[in-house]
């Protein structure tokens, strides 16, 4: 199936369970990947519930057994860790160096990186790391972002697709025994069970967890991008990662992880947080990227909830907040339609607001939007009196 049409099957089917919220949180059942059962509560919240069960001391020795493989395999480098500089890299870097293990930190750059991005990646650096900031030709970037943002109503697809294969080609490459990410997002929202065995992060996983909208690297090969052009977004040969013994972790799988844990352990490593949130709730979460907000301002349009939904769900599921007191951030809060960041997304990729203003109801889901005296409205919405602006 191509990616057009594999989108369009995907926004046509996700309100196949019907219009639902969870009854312990705010998120609803068009969230992909996310089924709210019988009792009215979500996958993620009851995953969620079950974390007592989860025995961490052994989880924790689980992780240090690994990492003792690891020093004793290594040749060089224990581990490579994914970094963007954010807290949850931050808490990875300190947590793998409080082992004493040797690690390179591997980033992809996004070609919207913020001056306090750059500020709190030069700040991870300097707690003791090598590090490798891999930049793709911006004209590849480019023309990759425009595809994906008019085939799939996503500017993420080359990022997930750079940002997950390069630490693997490089472990493979150099035959470090060991790579760290950090939450497993297919825990905390929903797609896997946290209480069952830890996840693994191969090749094939942004495929098999359907990040990358069902498509891989040659998919996008084309008149504007060759098979030379699509090398950076390529993972590492299935014989070669084989062979290398390459080991894939979550640090999530095996350390309770909160949003707040890491955040603690970050302020008191030197991370720096924005004087606003970029979008969602919080100040300290994807500042580092001018074009991230675009990237979930669209699951707005598509599936009816925004980044704010998500992280308020967290907190709810955390006990820092009531299901009430988030329903009423969220109307206070409002759509939070990055205007800013769509101007700067669209001066990368040479395109007008009007093009973009297409391509933005080309991919509104009208099983979920419907219009109503002139505005785009959600029938059933989660709050009656919301401000129907767009």
């Amino acid at each position: 199936m191509s990616t057009v049409a594999a989108t369009k099957q995907r926004l046509n089917t996700s309100k196949a369970v019907g219009w639902r919220y969870c009854a312990n949180c705010v998120l609803p059942d068009t969230r992909p990947g996310l089924r709210i059962g019988a009792d009215g509560v979500c996958e993620a919240c009851a995953n969620h519930a079950r974390r007592p069960d989860i025995d961490w001391t052994r989880r924790e020795k689980q992780l240090a057994a690994l990492f003792d493989e690891a020093q004793a395999r290594a040749t060089g480098y224990d581990v490579v860790i994914p970094v963007s500089g954010g807290k949850d890299s931050t808490w990875q870097v300190v947590t793998c160096l409080n082992y004493g293990l040797r690690v390179l930190a591997v980033t992809w750059r996004t070609p919207g990186r913020t001056p306090i991005g750059q500020d709190n990646l030069d700040n991870l650096i300097g707690l003791g790391v090598d590090h490798i900031d891999y930049t793709i030709n911006p004209r590849v970037e480019r023309a990759f972002m425009r595809a994906s943002l008019e085939r799939t109503g996503s500017t993420a697809v080359p990022m997930h697709m750079a940002m997950y294969a390069i630490p693997l080609r490089i472990a493979t490459a150099m035959r470090i025994p060991l790579v760290i990410w950090g939450e497993n997002p297919h825990q905390e929202y929903g797609r896997t069970d946290e209480t069952a065995r830890p996840d693994r992060l191969d090749p094939d996983w942004g495929r098999r967890h359907g990040i990358l909208q069902g498509s891989a690297p040659e998919d996008w090969i084309g008149s504007d991008l060759s098979r030379k052009d699509m090398e950076p977004y390529f993972g590492p040969d299935a014989e070669a990662f084989a062979a290398a013994q390459v080991d894939s972790i979550f640090l999530g799988d095996f350390l309770p992880w909160d949003p707040e844990t890491s955040l603690r352990v970050a302020d008191e490593n030197g991370f720096r947080r924005a004087e606003r949130p970029r979008v969602g709730l919080y100040d300290y979460a994807d500042i580092d990227c001018a074009f991230i907000a675009v990237h979930h301002h669209f699951k707005w349009l598509k599936f009816g909830f925004t980044r704010l939904f998500d992280n308020l769900a967290l907190e709810i599921r955390n006990g820092r907040i009531s299901r009430e007191e988030a329903i009423n951030t969220i109307r206070r809060f409002g759509d939070q339609t990055p205007h800013e960041d769509i101007d700067a997304l669209c001066a990368f990729l040479g395109m007008s607001r009007g093009e973009f203003a297409a391509i933005e109801e080309r991919f509104r889901n009208h099983e979920i939007w419907r219009r109503d005296g002139g505005a785009w409205r959600i029938p059933g919405f989660l709050i009656d009196d919301w401000n129907w602006q767009c």
